[in-house]
């Protein structure tokens, strides 16, 4: 009991973590996907969920080199996880927006509200929305050189 009483919630092992496959719409329940298909993002990183949790003011921290158990791919893209301090030291919520498992019933999971609002805001990110408009710029000047050299050959 002594050893219970001694951790606070503000310790950083206190911390719940998440893993980009919690959020991905790619991946099945068997796979890791906490969170409903239709709020889910389409393979989300670890440095985008930090990036928006820190934005709205939580305490997070990346760890770049920790994988999820269920992750067969091994690539460094779908390596690293979040963890979100949640609760103060004297164990009051950090953020109200927030709610940890014990203050709302209906959450089953801990920490499902900053994964339902990490899903929602990771798609609003600036890195997303200028890779779709840079992406398909890079490739149809890719295709249109392809196109001069062949001409030239012949």
């Amino acid at each position: 009991m002594a050893c219970a009483a001694a951790r606070s919630p503000a310790d950083q092992d206190r911390f719940i973590c998440i893993y980009p496959a919690y959020l991905n719409n790619k991946k099945t329940i068997a796979e890791g996907q906490r969170i409903p298909i239709s709020k889910a993002v389409e393979n989300p990183t670890a440095t985008e969920i930090q990036d928006v949790c820190s934005a709205v003011g939580l305490n997070v921290f990346l760890e770049k080199n920790k994988m999820y158990s269920r992750e067969w791919n091994r690539d460094v893209q779908y390596r690293g996880r979040v963890r979100v301090q949640l609760k103060q030291e004297d164990g009051s919520l950090c953020l109200v927006q927030f709610p940890s498992r014990k203050t709302k019933k209906f959450l089953k999971l801990k920490g499902k509200s900053v994964m339902l609002y990490a899903a929602e805001m990771i798609p609003k990110l600036k890195t997303r929305t200028q890779k779709t408009g840079g992406g398909d710029q890079s490739l149809q000047q890719g295709e249109g050189s392809k196109k001069g050299k062949g001409k030239k050959k012949k």
